[in-house]
């Protein structure tokens, strides 16, 4: 009898450990129990993915909180992306829908800088690979964009169409972010296929929309995801990038809604609206998933 009683305290103690005791997001409880369900669990990784090189642990919501994040309150709640060096018509076309998506998908204001010429980038932080410039991740980091973000800011991305290297021994960089300097970039270069055309310009947004959005993540304190399929899985190369949907899974969506605290329904309605006015069909139907 005694071991019986004690069975029952350790899990009456368990049942309480486990429930959840944040009312923003015990409001919530419903919508990511159900959203969970559209999870897809990543599988094992094969050796050349960015999860059989980087051993990362899960980031938990609790984690996350715990991490204490950047975080959008009412004085800095303004997203600024900043184009570097010179862009072709539909590379600028891709720039503006990106706003527009990154508006969406944090529900936030975003705003598009004047645009800086790459010519401020010195000798040392640039190289040529491969008959193509290559800018040095790392300089625009930390000398371009820092204290270049606005008081009102909570993120400022840079977006060049140049390629980018994160330091010597690496070939090339997506993006780079930090998660304390509030700053990150982005390249168009590989995503669009060496040249933007109308015939791959689909493929190349759902890749610039999905690498901006991830890191912008990073700034705000979002870790790389490890569970699920979602927005913030690692990547090694564009075939991982393009396995990466643009939805979050269940534990990260609840990680940005903490932070950012909206209209879930909302959200996922515009995101629908946006992913099938760009013909964005496997976006489109995960997110109707979720809104079911």
């Amino acid at each position: 009898m005694k071991n019986l009683i004690l069975a029952l305290l350790l899990l009456s103690i368990s049942c309480k450990q486990t429930k959840e005791t944040d009312p923003v997001i015990a409001a919530q409880s419903d919508y990511f129990s159900h959203v969970k369900s559209n999870d897809m669990l990543l599988s094992a990784p094969i050796q050349g993915e960015w999860r059989s090189e980087h051993k990362e642990r899960k980031q938990t919501f609790q984690n996350y909180k715990s991490a204490n994040p950047n975080r959008s309150i009412q004085e800095k709640n303004v997203i600024y992306l900043q184009p570097i060096g010179e862009f072709s018509v539909l590379q600028l076309e891709a720039l503006k829908l990106t706003q527009v998506y990154l508006s969406i998908f944090f529900q936030r204001k975003t705003v598009i800088n004047p645009t800086i010429s790459d010519d401020i980038m010195p000798k040392t932080a640039r190289r040529v690979r491969n008959e193509h410039t290559q800018l040095l991740a790392p300089y625009i980091l930390d000398t371009l964009l820092m204290s270049k973000l606005p008081n009102d800011g909570i993120a400022l991305m840079a977006i060049t169409a140049k390629d980018l290297y994160p330091k010597e021994d690496w070939n090339y960089v997506f993006g780079l972010a930090s998660y304390t300097k509030k700053v990150g970039v982005s390249s168009i270069y590989r995503l669009q296929n060496v040249i933007l055309r109308s015939n791959n310009f689909n493929r190349c947004l759902e890749r610039l929309i999905n690498i901006s959005s991830h890191e912008i993540g990073h700034m705000t304190g979002i870790s790389h995801c490890v569970f699920a399929y979602c927005a913030m899985n690692g990547s090694n190369d564009l075939k991982e990038t393009d396995a990466s949907p643009n939805r979050l899974c269940s534990e990260c969506q609840k990680k940005l809604f903490w932070n950012f605290r909206y209209d879930n329904n909302k959200r996922l309605k515009e995101l629908i609206t946006y992913f099938k006015a760009n013909s964005l069909s496997r976006d489109y139907n995960l997110s109707m998933k979720d809104l079911k």
